[in-house]
């Protein structure tokens, strides 16, 4: 039986299987500029990802799906190809805030899809940099090679009729892993209101990380996110963001503590927000 690789590998990790494995770097950064970074210096041999494009079927409006809906299995599909990656390659994944964007959203789909070996860079991006790992600014190219196949979303999803029914049920757990400030209703950055899902809790996802920007070890993670579930099954749990990325990287980090992988809802607050459904404060759960 095939041993489950760590979905987290460490700079030096990550050096020596370069060097002695065939695999395939993907820069998942996102952000206006993030093409632009990348094509100024990227990991020596990585090919660049699109959030928007790639990883997304962005949709005029976003009370349908969120900001960043899923993109069909067949359009995710051609994007690997595309990619050169194939059902059995080895996948390493970064971007330059610490996982936390757009890789943790590629891993979770890449899984979700089945495909076994795929590892998001501890640290991100800077970090495997301060470790030595070789830079360039050439354009690089996939090799090309056979289409990646047909694949389904396979782990669980949730929808915002779901999570409209389970809100108030003790039995299920909804986590928001925005920053505090925007679950408490204090400011919202991106989304047209402030607030958060009436009785979600709120575990940001920075949580996962100490304070150099590396995940905490598993044991440390485990602990956080059972006190948080109590009795509750992964089945029972939904992990939402803003639309439906950052909430990857809690994922994430519960694989890495050795946990199930809860729900994902995609379309998160971004949704949630612009569907006329009930919003809370904390000026509002204090009045």
């Amino acid at each position: 039986m095939e041993q489950k690789i760590s979905p987290i590998i460490n700079p030096e990790e990550l050096i020596a299987l370069s060097q002695s494995s065939p695999i395939i770097i993907i820069d998942v950064s996102a952000g206006a500029d993030a093409k632009t970074k990348y094509t100024q210096q990227h990991l020596k041999g990585t090919l660049f990802a699109n959030l928007n494009t790639d990883l997304a079927h962005i949709m005029p409006d976003a009370a349908n799906g969120g900001r960043h809906p899923l993109p069909g299995p067949d359009q995710f599909a051609a994007v690997l190809t595309r990619l050169g990656i194939t059902p059995t390659t080895h996948v390493i994944l970064y971007d330059d805030k610490n996982g936390s964007n757009a890789a943790a959203r590629l891993w979770w789909m890449l899984r979700s899809i089945g495909h076994k070996k795929v590892q998001v860079i501890n640290g991100g991006l800077n970090a495997a940099i301060a470790a030595g790992f070789p830079v360039s600014s050439n354009e690089e190219q996939a090799l090309i090679t056979e289409p990646y196949g047909e694949v389904n979303w396979e782990l669980p999803l949730s929808s915002i009729q779901e999570v409209e029914n389970v809100a108030a049920n003790s039995d299920f757990l909804i986590i928001d892993v925005r920053d505090k400030e925007r679950y408490n209703g204090e400011k919202e950055p991106i989304d047209l209101v402030a607030g958060h899902i009436p009785g979600a809790v709120n575990i940001p996802f920075a949580k996962n990380l100490d304070s150099k920007g590396f995940f905490l070890p598993p044991a440390e993670l485990k602990r956080l996110y059972e006190d948080a579930m109590e009795h509750r099954t992964a089945e029972n749990v939904i992990v939402h963001c803003g639309s439906g990325v950052t909430a990857c990287h809690t994922l994430l980090a519960m694989d890495y503590a050795g946990m199930l992988i809860p729900k994902l809802y995609v379309g998160s607050w971004s949704e949630w927000s612009r569907n006329n459904k009930p919003m809370a404060t904390l000026a509002k759960e204090q009045s």
